[in-house]
């Protein structure tokens, strides 16, 4: 392949202003951060809550919850996020409608757009991993623990979720991986991530190789750290004699 290879790029200026082409990656990289973790925090708090209620003996919650589940786990992720971004702000309020699309920057609108898309898309897979923790702890837990007088409250925050988050912090550490490589679609609303800053480095430069490279060892770094820190976070938690822990 007749290809002349220039790591040199990424110091070179970009053009505009008197940035050079690294600050688009880390800029990029920001982004990415930002949506990926205020994604996340959405999707856990929302994810344990209707995981929860998936659990419930009583009907009509696990109905809402599976409801729920089902619809956002089954449409597809950037469907979802045009849903949020074009259609979702034309339904409200006069004001709200004003406040999102001029008042906020573009750059505001859309992180907010995508956060809460993510958000909410992650939470349907979270619950679905906080249901099956809880039902893989001994139904004995449970009926103790009412026997010990504890409300239905108390039994799932002092008993169950303990538990059940630890046993399944592997698949909650997939989920955010997910999140983090899923976030990449905010571009196709106009948010400069990671990916967005690439393909512009790439279209300016003509430096194609080199910018999905960067990217690549960016991202690859950044998933590999978030599993080293939830391999530890796991083995901090794990509880001798249950579920596998020594």
């Amino acid at each position: 392949m007749n290809y002349h290879w220039d790591w040199g790029i990424f110091f070179k200026p970009t053009g505009v202003g008197s940035e050079i082409y690294l600050n688009w990656f880390a800029s990029g990289l920001y982004w990415t951060l930002a949506v990926a973790l205020s994604g996340w925090l959405i999707a856990l708090a929302i994810g344990t809550v209707v995981g929860v209620a998936r659990t419930l003996p009583t009907r009509w919650p696990a109905a809402l919850a599976a409801a729920y589940i089902d619809l956002f786990r089954n449409v597809p992720l950037l469907v979802q996020l045009f849903i949020w971004y074009f259609l979702v702000p034309d339904l409200l309020p006069e004001g709200a409608q004003v406040w999102f699309k001029q008042d906020l920057s573009p750059t505001t609108s859309q992180f907010l757009s995508v956060v809460v898309c993510l958000g909410l898309f992650t939470a349907a897979r979270v619950a679905e991993q906080v249901r099956t923790g809880i039902e893989a702890l001994p139904k004995g837990q449970r009926n103790a623990a009412m026997a010990m007088g504890f409300s239905q409250a108390q039994t799932y925050r002092h008993v169950l979720l303990p538990q059940a988050l630890r046993v399944i912090i592997p698949p909650l550490t997939s989920e955010f991986l997910n999140i983090i490589k899923n976030s990449s679609v905010a571009s196709l609303i106009g948010l400069m991530e990671l990916l967005a800053q690439t393909r512009q480095t790439a279209e300016y430069s003509a430096n194609i190789f080199e910018a999905f490279t960067l990217a690549t060892v960016i991202y690859f770094v950044l998933n590999m750290s978030l599993m080293l820190l939830m391999n530890g976070l796991e083995k901090q938690l794990r509880v001798p004699g249950m579920m596998g822990g020594k």
